[in-house]
């Protein structure tokens, strides 16, 4: 955070919390007129159910490195749909606006700005003296923005390692990217500008041969 905007460190909100700020933003918003909401969602505002919805649809839109403009952009090609994603779009700008009001942040925002921030020329040259060395597991698990932060830490002298399978992708339901992982050789290109070099591991430590067969061939 800027020292010369905030008193106070930010403070990164937990998801219960964020939960109940969406809802009451919602709420608001549409109540005292800032949001033309869609008549026929109206009768859910207020409810946790909305509430879980628009949580998980402006986290996506943040992993994508979309703005509310973009969202609203979507609207116009969006058929039926088009006013739903016009209100959320609107909705997401009063929101980000909110938290930095607040000084409160959410952890998909956390790490669209961090990613920002590791492209900035200045910022970037001191991130990448400071860590040589990037590891980074479980990297079928990562979303969109994850990847673009790593982008801008990894330069062409960085030691990067990272472990994953792509059979073991379950995250999609809260953001995650196969494709990150299916296309880490070409996102990160080797020194020499070739392909990432791959080690395969052919041994599984967790269950035996009868299970890992059976696991293949599903």
């Amino acid at each position: 955070a800027d020292p010369e905007a905030f008193a106070e460190p930010l403070r990164l909100l937990s998801g219960p919390e964020q939960e109940a700020r969406l809802r009451e933003l919602l709420t608001g918003a549409v109540s005292d007129g800032r949001l033309a909401w869609p008549a026929e969602l109206t009768a859910a505002l207020g409810t946790r159910g909305l509430a879980c919805e628009v949580r998980a649809v402006v986290a996506k839109a943040r992993a994508l490195g979309l703005d509310p403009g973009d969202l609203e952009g979507l609207a116009r090609q969006s058929g039926a749909v088009g006013p739903a994603w016009k209100a959320v779009g609107e909705f997401l700008g009063d929101y980000l606006d909110v938290l930095d009001a607040e000084g409160v942040t959410d952890y998909t925002e956390v790490v669209h700005r961090a990613g920002l921030l590791a492209h900035d020329p200045e910022i970037q040259q001191q991130l990448r003296a400071r860590y040589p060395v990037v590891l980074v597991d479980e990297f079928q698990d990562t979303d969109p923005a994850q990847v673009r932060l790593l982008q801008g830490l990894v330069g062409p002298t960085t030691s990067f390692v990272v472990v994953g399978d792509p059979d073991q992708s379950i995250y999609a339901f809260r953001g995650a990217d196969i494709g990150g992982i299916l296309g880490f050789r070409e996102t990160f290109r080797a020194l020499d500008g070739g392909e990432a070099p791959v080690v395969i591991l052919g041994r599984t430590r967790r269950f035996g041969p009868v299970l890992r067969e059976a696991a293949g061939r599903v």
